[in-house]
């Protein structure tokens, strides 16, 4: 008997190798309802270890870090066009198109810097995919779940060495805060001479 492994010429190549560029095919994307019925149930699971409607924004927000740490390795290191962003604009233009495309299909609505802080930008969305299918009880009236996708934003920024706090607040739908640390400003101004 022949011990040897035989090999058919086609190596296996596992999902999480492939890049994940849209293709015109329906079969890459994960259905509405699908990712509904999953959202849903991790926005339970949190309802059920927390009290207090900032302690489940909080979790949602944890969770989404974890998911967002994961899709920069996705996006950034597997894909073949790669280019590190150095620029804090450049930055938050590629989380507004290129990450929010990924993640749903379409681009955020707005970018926005703020008046007051040089280091305070909006990302706002005027009704994010993960508030749509969830129904929020009468003494929780005031959760907010894209604080998931307020972990996701929060990761990616830090992740590509951008640190920053990002909250999550009503206001012309759902305003995504980012709050950059000064070392950010003052390296920005740096590579502005």
């Amino acid at each position: 008997m022949d011990s040897t492994p035989k090999f058919s010429g086609k190596a296996k190549v596992s999902p999480l190798d492939k890049p994940i560029e849209k293709s015109k095919s329906r079969s890459d994307q994960m259905s509405l309802s699908a990712f509904a019925l999953i959202f849903s149930e991790l926005v339970q699971y949190c309802e059920g270890r927390v009290q207090l409607v900032s302690e489940m924004q909080s979790k949602l927000s944890e969770i989404g870090y974890n998911v967002g740490q994961r899709v920069v390795d996705l996006m950034l290191i597997r894909e073949k066009t790669y280019k590190r962003e150095t620029r804090l604009i450049n930055m938050l233009i590629f989380i507004r198109s290129k990450v929010w495309m990924t993640l749903f299909g379409k681009e955020a609505d707005k970018l926005e810097k703020g008046n007051d802080e040089k280091n305070i930008y909006y990302i706002i969305e005027r009704e994010p995919i993960v508030n749509k299918f969830i129904s929020v009880p009468k003494d929780k009236k005031a959760i907010n779940c894209a604080a998931f996708v307020g972990g996701i934003i929060e990761a990616i920024l830090n992740e590509c060495n951008f640190p920053a706090k990002v909250t999550v607040h009503w206001h012309e739908g759902t305003t995504f805060m980012i709050k950059f640390d000064d070392s950010v400003i003052a390296r920005d101004k740096l590579l502005e001479k």
